[in-house]
């Protein structure tokens, strides 16, 4: 019950007081309190739902996406920065990060809206970017230069891989699970790991070693402080925009190699991401809280909008009429309606940062 509603109450109270006996008025108080508590439960979680994470109150709160109201918060660890839903909506996992230092997957139930047993990732350290493909929990774990994940049926650590650069921090998993990119922040490179059938050449003797799964590294060199980072629709270009420099690499995957650098001026560059259609980029600034929107076919600028006074985290609408940017130095989560490219509304989340969208079927 919020203050309005007990003032209402009490002025009802007062308003029959004199009509009634003490024992009455008690009872009828009680009554109201029931009521009026009921009426300010926690809202159950819709079927889709928008996930952010708040720097400063550690909590990851459950937003409706059509009336943008929060449903619920549910605590987490002390420096919460990535979070994903599982593919059917019910469960989210949040890393906790410390700058490479801390070492835990938070895991949500998001229909009860409570927190669930922590993963201990040791000796992975510093969880970050994080995704859910083919059943699994992806992870980069920045502090030991890897790439992690997990399996929730098991209930194991079933895989990791070392890039052996400086600061592993995004991540993207094609849905077949067998190729995973990574930016590494302090390196300047982007790596592209690749699960391949190694067939191995006959010796001296003639023998050879039975053909068997492997994962291929290729490091691919662009600018430091590349962070933020998406794969386009169709699978065809790795865009990565670099806060120390301000340009965007366009890397065709293909041929794993970088044919374009933008100079998009986007100093502090923090998240990139494709709209659903591909036509589209967004860049986020954490120095300057301008959203920056490009055409992909041209590489051109379409304009420059301005959200608060740090943007972070983006998260795009399905049918690309909305995003959603984490304004963390603002404390509200910016909501930008993609066709006008004005800002619409904001949703109070104190050091937003991190989003993701829960659907259950």
């Amino acid at each position: 019950m919020n203050k309005a509603q007990y003032h209402q109450v009490f002025k009802t109270i007062k308003a029959i007081k004199s009509s009634l006996t003490r024992s009455a008025a008690a009872g009828f108080l009680l009554i109201i309190l029931v009521y009026a508590a009921s009426g300010c439960a926690a809202q159950s979680t819709p079927a889709r739902t928008l996930l952010a994470l708040s720097k400063g109150d550690h909590v990851l709160a459950i937003i409706d996406p059509v009336s943008l109201k929060i449903i619920a918060t549910v605590p987490v660890g002390p420096d919460p920065h990535e979070v994903i839903a599982s593919a059917d909506g019910k469960t989210a996992y949040v890393t906790i990060y410390g700058g490479g230092s801390l070492h835990e997957l938070n895991v949500i139930d998001l229909v009860a809206q409570k927190a669930l047993p922590t993963l201990d990732t040791r000796p992975l350290m510093g969880p970050h970017g994080i995704t859910f493909v083919d059943g699994k929990v992806w992870f980069t774990a920045e502090g030991s230069k890897t790439v992690g994940r997990y399996d929730p049926a098991s209930g194991k650590f079933d895989w990791v891989m070392g890039t052996g650069q400086d600061r592993t921090h995004m991540l993207f998993v094609t849905n077949d699970g067998k190729k995973v990119y990574t930016t590494n922040v302090s390196s300047g490179t982007v790596s592209i790991l690749v699960d391949s059938l190694i067939k191995p050449n006959q010796g001296p003797n003639g023998f050879a070693p039975p053909p068997h799964w492997d994962w291929i590294q290729t490091v691919i060199p662009v600018s430091k402080g590349s962070e933020g980072f998406d794969v386009s629709p169709d699978g065809r270009e790795l865009w990565t925009a670099a806060a120390d420099d301000g340009t965007i690499a366009v890397i065709d995957i293909a041929a794993k190699k970088l044919v374009s650098t933008i100079d998009a001026k986007a100093m502090g560059a923090n998240r990139l991401k494709f709209t659903p259609d591909g036509k589209r980029v967004l860049v986020t600034s954490l120095r300057t809280g301008d959203l920056f929107i490009y055409d992909a076919a041209t590489h051109k600028e379409i304009k420059r909008l301005n959200t608060g006074h740090g943007a972070a985290g983006i998260l795009v609408d399905d049918d690309g009429s909305r995003a959603f940017i984490g304004c963390t130095a603002d404390n509200y989560v910016a909501v930008v309606d993609l066709k006008t490219l004005t800002v619409t509304g904001h949703i109070d989340v104190r050091g937003a940062d991190g989003l993701a969208w829960a659907v259950r079927p």
